[in-house]
């Protein structure tokens, strides 16, 4: 990974690089040197240690007697721009190497619940998030992925430096926790391997459930949230849709989901492995909150047995259609106003609601009755709520136990290593698709030159077209102009083919991304269209027409 030094750190990137000023820019000296990087939980690497890369600059001063002795001999002219000279000095990462694609981090296998729950942030919110994270110096396109289990960031980056850099201090801006602290907890991947992630992901391969499915429904409302949103961009946006493309065709091909529970399965599990099993069907039974988690527990619970439940909830509709559903359980309904009174005569209580505030605290829960010993004398809290509902100070409470997601681990390991071979066909089919997204990403990279070809041959096309015309005189038909105009397209469409069908690498055929790569860069030298450098200048300008707003 390149970093430039921060001899340029001091200077805006946007002012260095749109500079018009006739002024002499000193000549630079780069130093590249590399060194192990550290290996810890702040960095997460497939395939083996990372190398760090680092350029350091030394600017040499010009005197009035001239440059100073100790620059090279191949001291470039003064004269030249500052954006030349990045380019030609390769310290200029933006043209040397294309944007990448950067997951930031933090999931139940990295940080715990109580720094998840900070950084979590509500589906209405993405698209604000999203804005804001494009607002930063570095970064071109974003997404969030924030659920029970994780709070997960993909960015398109200008800079992989630069960019981690921004995105975790708008995470400790955001949420309050210490940059040093999310780093800690936090993990980074970078373009193959966060590909692979996310895909593992919608797959259900890193949930604390091996082969859940409600992962692959929030990776699609990523997607669905995201349409218009500007900065859910063509790379992250072909992320998250070839995502989905995986889960669906993992879930397809294997057994990887057969017999899996979920979370919210997994709670009622725990709840029943810490009551007697003699009251599994007699325990009275509180859920709170009748969403998509809270539903699923009610299934579960019904598929242990229960037969009677009491659900408290904002509104009686969705309860009304669970009722519906499940014709043979009784299912009362509460309204949030009575939650507490009916905590008072509840031996489990379930909570999963997406409340940001707590509703049980060690004072409301102080004054509830005590449970009956046939049920084991202790009222279980099992709470699935990222932000925590019931906050932590409920166990201090007598004959109260507290029990959250990260608790789950505790029922997930039963069947974990079953499943784990189940994940090996898995591997395969997301190794296949992780390298269809590479290809389709790589033919990315000559669409600039596809778009400034084009540009050049219709321009070349319209000037002789109009001497054409010009000669012919006045008197042509419309009919005449249209078959002229016809003909000059033709075959300039017909002249182009060859070119594009070498610049596109889509994996539909033999051809390499070398060989793509290479016919790119001879087409911008023989036809001058310096793509490389308007691409640079069309997002600094655009990043910095952003900021001035």
């Amino acid at each position: 990974m390149m970093a430039v030094s921060s001899a340029f750190g001091g200077a805006k990137l946007e002012t260095l690089l749109l500079s018009n000023s006739a002024a002499a820019v000193p000549p630079c000296q780069i130093r590249v040197f590399c060194k192990q990087a550290r290996t810890g939980r702040a960095l997460i690497r497939r395939g083996g240690p990372a190398i760090r890369c680092e350029v350091a600059s030394d600017v040499l001063v010009q005197t009035a007697g001239g440059i100073d002795q100790n620059a090279s001999s191949d001291s470039r002219s003064p004269s030249l721009s500052a954006l030349e000279q990045l380019k030609t000095s390769a310290a200029d990462r933006y043209t040397k190497e294309r944007s990448s694609i950067v997951v930031i981090g933090l999931s139940i296998h990295t940080a715990p619940v109580e720094m998840r729950e900070k950084l979590a942030i509500p589906e209405a919110e993405w698209p604000r998030a999203i804005a804001e994270l494009c607002g930063l110096n570095h970064i071109e396109e974003a997404a969030v992925l924030s659920t029970c289990n994780r709070m997960e960031i993909y960015v398109v980056a200008l800079s992989q430096h630069r960019g981690v850099k921004e995105v975790t201090e708008w995470m400790s801006k955001t949420s309050g926790i210490p940059v040093s602290e999310i780093c800690e907890h936090r993990f980074l991947l970078y373009n193959k391997d966060a590909t692979q992630h996310l895909f593992e992901v919608s797959a259900g391969l890193d949930s604390l459930v091996l082969g859940e499915g409600q992962i692959l429904a929030q990776v699609k409302q990523v997607v669905k949230v995201g349409q218009g949103v500007t900065g859910f961009g063509r790379n992250i946006s072909g992320l998250f849709k070839h995502a989905i493309t995986v889960g669906k065709r993992v879930r397809t091909e294997t057994n990887i989901a057969s017999g899996a529970v979920s979370v919210s399965s997994a709670a009622v599990e725990l709840a029943l492995m810490k009551l007697p099993q003699s009251c599994h069907h007699s325990a009275k039974m509180l859920v709170v909150g009748a969403g998509k988690m809270g539903k699923l527990v009610i299934k579960h619970l019904v598929a242990k047995g229960c037969t009677k439940m009491v659900v408290v909830n904002r509104s009686e509709e969705r309860v009304s259609a669970i009722r519906d559903e499940l014709k043979d359980v009784e299912i009362i309904y509460k309204p949030l106003s009575e939650m507490l009174t009916c905590a008072f005569e509840a031996d489990v209580i379930f909570t999963s609601t997406a409340s940001d505030t707590l509703l049980f605290t060690k004072e409301n829960v102080h004054d509830l009755p005590p449970v009956s010993q046939e049920v084991g004398g202790l009222r279980l809290f099992v709470d699935i709520s990222v932000p925590r509902n019931v906050g932590t100070c409920v166990a201090d409470v007598e004959n109260s136990r507290v029990y959250n997601v990260d608790d789950l681990k505790e029922v997930v390991a039963a069947n974990k290593e079953d499943r784990i071979r189940k994940a090996m066909e898995a591997q395969e089919i997301i190794g296949e698709e992780s390298k269809q997204f590479e290809a389709w990403r790589d033919s990315l990279e000559t669409v600039p030159t596809i778009k400034k070809l084009r540009a050049y041959a219709e321009r070349v096309r319209v000037a002789e077209l109009e001497k054409c015309l010009s000669k012919m005189g006045d008197d042509i038909s419309k009919k005449t102009k249209r078959a002229v105009d016809d003909l000059s397209r033709g075959i300039v469409n017909k002249l182009l083919h060859g070119p594009m069908q070498h610049l596109r690498c889509d994996g539909s055929d033999s051809r390499t991304l070398d060989e793509t790569l290479e016919n790119m860069h001879a087409l911008n030298r023989m036809f001058s269209l310096e793509t490389e450098i308007s691409v640079l200048e069309q997002k600094i300008r655009a990043k910095v027409e952003q900021n001035q707003k």
